[in-house]
């Protein structure tokens, strides 16, 4: 498994990237308030299959909680992650949990 100490936060291109195999997986945001707002998440195919995206999105959401944010997640990749590990579902403003399914 890959390690989530690799994925950073590219403030200026608005992503956490998770670099692999000379590749880079990533997950767009954007800031919203007191909240991150993630956009797109997006696994090189050569890299598909093997928790890549899992890896990343775990990161991300381990950095809003410690900034004391929200989570909106619009990306459906990060939506089901997050109705997959409900550890998570605290992040997402109640409503929006609603209108997510989560």
């Amino acid at each position: 498994m890959t390690d989530p100490a690799n994925v950073t936060n590219n403030v200026e291109r608005h992503q956490y990237e998770l670099p692999v195999d000379g590749q880079i997986a990533f997950a767009e945001y954007r800031e919203v308030g007191d909240a991150i707002m993630f956009t797109h998440t997006e696994v090189p195919q050569a890299l598909e299959g093997r928790g890549i995206g899992s890896t990343l999105v775990r990161a991300a959401l381990d950095d809003v909680r410690a900034q004391g944010k929200k989570a909106i997640p619009m990306c459906p990749f990060v939506a089901a992650y997050i109705r997959d590990h409900r550890e998570y579902v605290d992040l997402v403003h109640p409503i929006q949990r609603g209108v997510l399914g989560i």
